[in-house]
């Protein structure tokens, strides 16, 4: 796994690339998010697109990942395959983050989000 970053405007996209987050991979993507953001951008967008499973350690990770920002700022996720989108749903954890469609959709409405 390894995230690429690419600024837009105020807000910081990170892609995911790679399938998978779970307990082999939690680690390496906290410390990924960790050096990505180390300017302290004030809003994330986590694009998840080609990621087809998380598991709990994934999800801890993530949240993880938005305790790291600054208690003003905030990380929203974005393209959801499926079965992710509904880990996020079972464990309601869409309640907690903003979610988008597409990547598009996150920065053109920033407050129109999928859940």
């Amino acid at each position: 796994m390894h995230i690429s970053q690419e600024p837009f405007d105020e807000t910081l996209v990170l892609h995911v690339h790679g399938n998978r987050i779970d307990a082999a991979e939690a680690t390496n993507f906290k410390e990924l998010f960790r050096s990505a953001t180390q300017e302290m951008p004030h809003r994330v967008v986590l694009n998840l697109k080609g990621v087809d499973f998380i598991d709990s350690s994934g999800l801890g990770a993530i949240v993880s990942a938005m305790k790291m920002l600054g208690p003003n700022d905030r990380l929203e996720l974005c393209h959801l395959e499926e079965a992710v989108q509904k880990v996020f749903r079972l464990t309601r954890m869409d309640s907690v983050f903003s979610i988008y469609e597409t990547l598009d959709s996150a920065l053109k409405e920033p407050d129109k989000s999928l859940m």
